[in-house]
């Protein structure tokens, strides 16, 4: 390093230091400022990418290009009438779908309600769904432990079940549940498989289900007379053939409803992505605002920088002139109170990020997320921080350079 390079780094560095040091109270409040400005920003930058995360999350999780076909319309009287108790969808339009509808490359049926699910001594309330083979790959469902049921199972109403994790841990505790018999709604159906878990959902855990054969459930659990669905879940050939695929489905319905032009629907097609997408674009917003907030936060706090250098300049008036008189030049002044407030800056920066990082496990356990610290984030706050001692700093500094040795003198 040359003398010249090593005057300037002393200046900057060293000098700075000692300047900050002489008035440590004010230098502190500063850097409190742009710490709780930093820590603003990374927060809100945590948070929002985090909300954003689950967003997607959720999305991934719904199905593989999901379609989902609800019996009863979409409205009765302007009030939503839900499925359950409606006998417009049959196993015989779930059929036709498959033959009929090429977009479409899996179907399930799907019947489902609250069960008491009986093992020895233990019992456990929990939701069950009646569907066919094809429901674990449209729902994107894995298993943990044995296999799912095949379509003989359907097709010769077998009493077989699938656990979810949570009816799982319920029943059988640490012992192991393949192979074992239960007892749902008091008949007997042998446990073939486990689902991984997926955790909560909108609320709801997702694992607190058991699954079994859609035709055991309409003949065993729901009785002989039972020949209708709630749902038909179907999985589009991909994501570009969802909408032509609802729109073929509900011409086909229609057709075997046998529903007049100008009668509404008697079933309600839906594709739940979109709601989640909708849900992704309001969480990027809602990030892009909360850092938006935060950045305000850092300005007030460069504005904190500013009034201290424009006050550390009035009150340094006589020190400035004699090292002006002595032979500074004003570049030297300039970059020694630029220094100042880029460390100031620099300060506050890496406390603000020792206080998010702190901070972050008792946001994640409020919102009940995982709320991680981006290291991205984290190093453009604290160029941020820096940023803000330069700009808030140059014109002070500036004010610095230019004054009169002799008016200084004079003017202490």
């Amino acid at each position: 390093m040359s003398d010249r390079a090593h005057l300037w780094a002393r200046l900057f560095l060293l000098e700075s230091s000692r300047g900050l040091a002489r008035h440590k109270g004010r230098a502190a409040l500063t850097i409190l400022g742009i710490t709780v400005g930093v820590a603003a920003v990374i927060w809100a930058v945590a948070i929002g990418q985090a909300g954003t995360d689950r967003a997607r999350e959720q999305l991934a999780r719904l199905g593989d290009s999901f379609v989902w076909i609800e019996a009863g319309s979409r409205n009765v009287n302007g009030v939503r009438s839900g499925s359950h108790g409606m006998t417009t969808l049959t196993p015989d339009d779930a059929d036709a779908i498959r033959r009929e509808v090429p977009e479409v490359k899996a179907v399930s049926e799907n019947v489902d309600g609250s069960v008491q699910v009986v093992r020895g001594e233990r019992n456990w309330t929990t939701r069950y769904r009646g569907v066919s083979p094809e429901y674990a790959a449209i729902k994107l469902w894995r298993l943990a432990e044995g296999t799912f049921f095949g379509p003989e199972a359907v097709q010769h109403t077998e009493s077989l079940v699938v656990l979810g994790r949570t009816a799982r841990e319920r029943l059988f505790g640490d012992e192991p549940a393949v192979g074992e018999v239960v007892r749902v709604s008091g008949f007997p159906f042998r446990v073939i498989g486990v689902l991984e878990a997926k955790g909560q959902s909108n609320g709801r855990d997702e694992d607190d289900v058991v699954m079994l054969p859609w035709t055991a459930v309409e003949r065993k659990l729901r009785g002989r007379g039972a020949t209708w669905l709630d749902d038909i879940l179907c999985s589009a050939t991909s994501m570009a053939a969802v909408d032509p695929a609802i729109a073929r489905i509900t011409a086909l319905l229609r057709q075997r409803h046998a529903l007049a032009p100008g009668v509404e629907d008697d079933f309600n097609v839906r594709r739940p992505d979109e709601i989640m997408k909708a849900q992704v674009e309001a969480s990027r917003t809602l990030e892009l605002l909360l850092a938006a907030l935060a950045g305000i936060a850092l300005l007030v706090g460069g504005v904190g920088v500013m009034n201290v250098m424009l006050a550390s300049v009035a009150q340094r008036t006589t020190e400035i002139g004699v090292r002006m008189a002595v032979g500074a030049t004003a570049g030297a002044v300039l970059l020694q109170f630029l220094g100042e407030a880029v460390l100031l800056g620099l300060a506050g920066g890496l406390l603000g990020l020792g206080l998010a990082a702190v901070s972050a496990p008792i946001a994640a356990e409020l919102l009940g997320w995982p709320v991680g610290i981006d290291p991205r984030g984290a190093a453009v706050a604290i160029a941020c921080a820096a940023g803000v001692g330069v700009a808030s700093g140059l014109y002070p500094a500036w004010r610095a350079s230019r004054l009169d040795p002799i008016a200084a003198l004079r003017g202490e």
